[in-house]
Order: structure tokens, then sequence, then C-alpha cells
């Protein structure tokens, strides 16, 4: 197993703890669709809050052992900044709101297709790292076209996105998990 993937299976609970929020995210924005708009930022920014600076640590303590590094601190470095925007400052338009997200979400996946790439002589089932990239990359491309959906699709569409995210972080954690038990017997 290469360094990134001895490290990502030593620490799969953190992927699967991950998903699991996003899993709640996303049935929160079901249970409660009427949420204001305000709400809804101030719980979707404290998830990309919280996410970007797991991403943030994890990149810089194991910069050492990972060769492109910087790819997982880009990523937590503008979940982190996109989380603390919605935040601090929830009088932001929607319009704006929807822009930060959508550039994040894409910029997201581009970067599990890339990790996906790369872990894929030494995990089994990294189309589901691939797959939730495409979900990603396709989720920010729609907020990016269609920024007047009604708050109501707006909610859905993030609780549906969170979901399929969170299941997907699951299913690799766990994937993640027993490559690195099969690596230990050996």
């Amino acid at each position: 197993m290469n360094d990134l993937t001895v490290l990502l299976s030593r620490y799969w609970w953190v992927l699967a703890i991950r998903g699991v929020g996003a899993i709640l995210f996303g049935v929160a924005a079901f249970v409660w669709p009427d949420l204001t708009l305000a709400v809804l930022v101030m719980l979707f920014g404290a998830y990309l809050l919280f996410d970007g600076i797991i991403g943030i640590v994890d990149s810089v303590r194991y910069r050492a052992s990972l060769g492109n590094w910087w790819l997982l601190l880009l990523e937590g470095v503008l979940g982190t900044i996109t989380g603390a925007i919605m935040l601090f400052m929830p009088g932001i338009t929607a319009f704006l709101l929807l822009m930060l997200v959508a550039a994040w979400s894409i910029v997201g996946g581009v970067l599990r297709i890339g990790a996906a790439i790369r872990l894929r002589e030494q995990i089994q089932g990294e189309w589901l790292l691939v797959f939730g990239g495409i979900l990603s990359i396709l989720f920010g491309i729609f907020l990016a076209v269609m920024p007047h959906a009604g708050i109501l699709s707006l909610a859905w569409l993030i609780g549906f996105w969170a979901i399929a995210f969170g299941v997907m972080f699951i299913l690799l954690a766990f994937r993640l998990r027993k490559a690195g038990q099969e690596s230990a017997s050996k």
C-alpha cells in the first residue's frame, strides 16, 4: 500500500464521522424544509467549517508522508473559508452563497476524483470516491446554473447531496478499514 492508503486506512473512522455528519445534516434539511435561509446558511456553514478544519489539520499533520498533501490543504482551506463566511456574514446574498457552495462542491469533487485515481490500485471500490466526486461536481454545476431555485428546492437538493456524500464517505471508510486490516495481516 502507498502512504496515502496506509494513512487513510489507519484513520478510516474520521471519514466515517464526516459521512455521518453529512447524513445528519441532509436528514435535517429534509425534516425541516421550511428552515429560513439564515438557519440553513448557519447549519451548512458550521458543517463546512468543521469539515474544512479537519481537512487542514490532516493535510498539515501528515504532509511529510503524503506526496500531494497540498490538495487536501486546498480543499480544507476552501471549505473553511466558505464555512466561516457563511457563519460570520449571514446577511450575505443568496446568490453569492450559492456561488461559494457551488465552487466548493466542484473543486471538492475534482479532488475526490483525483484521489480515487491515485488509490485505484490500492483499494477496491474506488468508484465510490469517483461517484461522490461526480455528485459533488454535478451539484455545484446545478447550483451555478440555477441560482434562482426556491429555498425549499435548495434545501432538498442540499439534503440529497449531503446524504449521498455521507453514504459514499462511510462506504469508503469501511473499504479503507478492510484494506488496512488485510495489509496488517500480511
